[in-house]
């Protein structure tokens, strides 16, 4: 992926921008329209690209991981060939679905044990998972598994939660950087051109915002998110 900076606003520090990837260009700032399950409700795909204009659309790891599975993900060639549509695709990684189980999920330095909203059997995502997950799913950027504390939420416990957002970044980083070594030395070129983004965290404590923006930004990625927000 490559970022083009286009304009700058020298008051408001506001910029404008274009993201490159394999599916297309993005114009930032950008609208992108939320398809969960891999398409926008009630929206058909000639109507997001000829009237809404949209350039990328996100998908959701978490629900896609559960319906209608890796399985048939991966036998229709990714997310882009399962639902017809050719432009961008960003990924989250799960990690908030996982945050709004509430009492259905537990939260461990492994990764977050849950249950299905579906049919209630038991499954474990991890960094390295949701990771592997989101490159069978194909989509141009992905976002590394990190947990979105609750508001309120107690500063000792925010800290021990961004230390292992960060940790868990680690991971993601590490293991998709083994898996396109791996996808590179297989086929004999960079087949899987998906760019990694870390995202920042520290509830709403401002000092661990700026903490968790520092420790991120540490980490070689073509991209940041602010999470965290809700």
């Amino acid at each position: 992926m490559k970022f083009e900076l286009v304009q700058t606003d020298s008051q408001s520090q506001a910029r404008a921008g274009v993201m490159t990837t394999d599916h297309g260009i993005i114009e930032t700032p950008i609208f992108m329209p939320v398809g969960t399950q891999g398409t926008v409700k009630a929206v058909h795909i000639p109507e997001l690209e000829q009237d809404i204009r949209a350039q990328i659309i996100l998908g959701n790891t978490y629900h896609l991981y559960l319906r209608p599975g890796l399985d048939i993900l991966e036998k229709a060639g990714g997310l882009h060939k399962f639902n017809g549509w050719n432009r961008p695709i960003l990924t989250d990684s799960g990690g908030f679905q996982v945050f709004s189980l509430g009492k259905f999920r537990k939260i461990t330095e492994e990764g977050a044990k849950f249950k299905s909203y579906i049919d209630g059997s038991s499954h474990m995502m991890t960094p390295e998972s949701s990771v592997e997950v989101q490159r069978a799913l194909g989509s141009d950027i992905m976002m590394a598994f990190d947990e979105c504390v609750a508001y309120p939420a107690e500063r000792k416990y925010v800290e021990r939660s961004l230390a292992r957002t960060t940790r868990w970044l680690k991971r993601c980083d590490d293991h998709h950087r083994r898996l396109e070594t791996k996808a590179a030395t297989e086929s004999g070129s960079d087949t899987m051109k998906q760019a990694l983004f870390g995202i920042m965290q520290g509830g709403m404590y401002k000092e661990l915002r700026e903490a968790s923006a520092k420790q991120i930004t540490e980490f070689d990625l073509p991209g940041y998110a602010i999470g965290g927000l809700s």
